[in-house]
Order: structure tokens, then C-alpha cells, then sequence
């Protein structure tokens, strides 16, 4: 930046921070260049150039009360017949920031108060005997009234524009606040969206090895083998657990993530039979029905679908006794999927800690456009039906 428009900036940096200094340096200056020629053969004009003059210090801070001082001192100079002076000048620049900082209504009344008085001023100075006075009286109005009309355009046209510019910035500060709130919004969703994830998994997973856990102390003693057995599901699926855990946080971790690191893929239908072969080696007995012709699911119904029936095996084992058993059946329909999840355990699936696994099941099914329903049956045991539309219509309209 060359040095002169650096200087010009901080100059204009600083008179920006000491506006009151600044009309305080006009002020001075009008009362200077009129009071000294005048003060010498009429000292009555000091207090009245002082009227001029102070004001304009005060005229950013009450723009109204300012202008009216000066009108008023103006009409005491005419009043005492006193000639045109160069302080006169403060009642245009007090017009121009009445037009700037107030409202049309009343900038308006204060143009006309200049005008009136302008008129009159130049009927009193004709009559006191002013040179080119009635013949030239067109010419000396347009000389008072356009630089009156000229401070009043410009000072509404700086009041137009400070308010346009306000505009926009409260525009762009609310859609600053509206940006922030939609973050919060999508960060919300987020975290409920993970956390359901990380209950599916880490319920499902550890309820599995507690079964295998308690399977093994018992038989530690009478059958080494079997708790051998035991134990190496608890491993296996211990590492299931930390490798579903470190995709999910691979994904709250994706920036971090190179251009050649791939993810593996969500779980859907295709991977049912591996989550009740899991659940059968825990030693939950679960059938699998499939009713309709099968067909290709969406990702998200895929998916909503598995962790249904993960979170509802999860419950069975948790809530229905040692011995119940379970069953799977999946109904597929021209625009719907039906999941039936049922056991003949003691009927009474209490919701775990928060809630998290029921809460979770309806959330998805609700993104879908679905519906769940579950509760316990007349025979005994508990049962969940989940219903999920096929069509895109439905999915997108829930």
C-alpha cells in the first residue's frame, strides 16, 4: 500500500472514533470566519454566532434539538436586522444531518422551516436597504433555497443508504443465526443417529458375551471344552465389536481419511444370517422365515431392517429367561416389508437403561415411513412387528 493512502486511511480511521472532536474543529471554524468581522460593530452578533455555531457540535447526538437552536438563533439575526454571515452556513449542515439521521417526516418540516426562514431573511435584508435588492430577488432566493435543497438531498440520501446498508447486515446476521442453528440441528441429529449405532452394536455384542461369559463359568469344571468354546466366541466377538466401533468412529474421523481408505459396507438382509448364526452360538435357539419373493432393498431400509432385528434378539436375551427361543420372520410384500421378531420367554422385554433400543427402533422405522409395534403376547412371550414401505414415495415423504 503506498504510504499516501495509508495515511489517508488511518486519518480517516481516526476521525470515524472522534466525531465529536471533529465538529467541535467546524464549529470553531464557522464561528471564527463570522464573528470576527461582524463582532466589531455589533457585538449583539457574538451570542447569536455562538447559537450558529455550538450546535453543530452536538449534531450527530440530537440532530432535532440541534437544527432547532440554530432556527432559532437565525431568526433572532433577522429579527435584528443583521447581515448574512458565513456562520449561516451551520444551519445547512445542520439540515443535511437532520435529513441524515432522522426520519423523512420530520427532515421534511425542517427543509421547510429553511425555506420559510429563507424567504423571510431575504425580504427583511431587501427592505433594510441591500444592495440588488427587489430586482434580484428571484436570483438571491435560488442562491438561499437550492443550497437548502441540495444539504436535504443529501442528507436523505445518506440516511437511505445507511439504512440499506443496516439491511443487509441484519440479513446477513440472520442468516448467519440461521446457518448456526441448522449446524446445531444437524449436529443433533448426528449424535442421536450415533448414538442409536453404538447401542446396537455395543448392546448386541455384549450382551452375547455375557451369555458366552456365563456359559463358560459353568462350565469351567465339568466340561473344559465347551468353556474353551466358550471363550473363543467371547474373543471373536469382542473383536466383531471393536471392528464395528472403529468404523463408526472412522466415519465421525473422515477427514483424517486418505484417498485410498475405503470403509466397509452397513449391514442389511445379506447379513442376517451371520447375526443369528451369532445369536445361536450364544445359545439362543432362533428360526428364520422368509415369506413373498424376496427383493432388492434399499440401503436404509436394508439397514434399518438388521439393526431391528439385532436390537429385538439383544432384548430376548437380555429379558426373555435361559431357555426361550426366538424366531425371525420376514414378510415381503409388493411396497412393504414386514418383520416379525418374536419369543416364548416370560413376555415382559422391560426397556433397557434409557430406552435407547425401542427408542432407536422407532426412530428408524419413523424415517421410513414405517410403523413398530411391540408388547407382550397372550401365550407368553414378547413379540415386535415392524412394518417398512418399498416405495421411494413413501420412504421420501416420511
Amino acid at each position: 500500500m503506498p504510504i499516501y493512502s495509508w495515511v489517508v486511511a488511518v486519518l480517516y480511521a481516526w476521525v470515524r472514533r472522534h466525531p465529536r472532536l471533529v465538529d467541535g474543529v467546524l464549529a470553531a471554524a464557522l464561528l471564527l470566519t463570522g464573528i470576527g468581522p461582524v463582532a466589531k460593530g455589533n457585538l449583539l452578533f457574538v451570542p447569536v454566532a455562538l447559537g450558529l455555531a455550538v450546535p453543530v457540535v452536538f449534531r450527530r447526538a440530537n440532530p432535532v434539538g440541534s437544527y432547532a437552536t440554530a432556527v432559532v438563533a437565525g431568526g433572532i439575526q433577522v429579527a435584528l436586522g443583521m447581515r448574512p454571515v458565513p456562520t449561516d452556513l451551520a444551519i445547512l449542515i445542520l439540515l443535511y444531518t437532520l435529513a441524515a439521521y432522522c426520519s423523512r417526516r420530520v427532515s421534511v418540516w425542517g427543509l421547510a422551516v429553511c425555506l420559510v426562514g429563507s424567504a423571510i431573511g431575504l425580504i427583511r435584508w431587501i427592505d433594510l436597504g441591500l444592495p440588488d435588492a427587489p430586482g434580484r430577488l428571484a436570483t438571491a432566493a435560488v442562491v438561499f433555497a437550492g443550497p437548502a435543497l441540495l444539504a436535504w438531498v443529501l442528507g436523505d440520501s445518506m440516511r437511505y443508504r445507511r439504512a440499506y446498508y443496516a439491511n443487509l447486515e441484519d440479513r446477513a446476521a440472520r442468516l448467519e443465526r440461521e446457518r448456526d442453528a441448522q449446524a446445531r440441528v444437524a449436529a443433533v441429529a448426528e449424535r442421536a443417529r450415533i448414538a442409536r449405532e453404538l447401542h446396537d452394536v455395543i448392546a448386541h455384542n455384549v450382551s452375547v458375551m455375557v451369555v458366552q461369559a456365563d456359559g463358560a463359568s459353568y462350565a469351567l469344571a465339568t466340561d473344559p471344552g465347551r468353556a474353551k468354546e466358550a471363550l473363543a466366541a467371547i474373543s471373536a466377538t469382542g473383536r466383531q465389536a471393536l471392528a464395528e466401533m472403529r468404523r463408526m468412529l472412522g466415519v465421525l474421523r473422515r477427514e483424517e481419511e486418505g484417498p485410498g481408505e475405503a470403509r466397509a459396507p452397513q449391514p442389511g438382509i445379506g447379513e442376517l444370517g451371520e447375526l443369528l448364526d451369532q445369536a445361536r452360538i450364544a445359545g439362543l435357539p432362533v428360526s428364520f422365515t422368509v415369506e413373498g419373493a424376496p427383493q432388492p432393498l434399499p440401503g436404509g431400509v436394508a439397514l434399518a431392517a438388521y439393526r431391528i432385528v439385532q436390537e429385538s434378539l439383544t432384548n430376548t436375551r437380555k429379558h426373555a429367561g435361559p431357555v426361550a427361543s426366538a424366531s425371525v420372520v420376514l414378510r415381503y410384500s409388493d411396497d412393504t416389508l414386514v418383520l416379525a421378531i418374536s419369543d416364548d420367554g416370560r413376555g415382559a422385554a422391560a426397556p433397557d437403561g434409557a430406552g435407547h433400543g425401542m427408542t432407536g427402533m422407532r426412530e428408524r422405522v419413523a424415517m421410513y415411513g414405517g410403523s413398530v409395534v411391540a408388547g407382550p403376547l397372550p401365550g407368553g412371550g414378547f413379540e415386535v412387528v415392524a412394518t417398512l414401505p418399498l416405495t421411494p414415495v413413501q420412504a421420501g415423504a416420511a
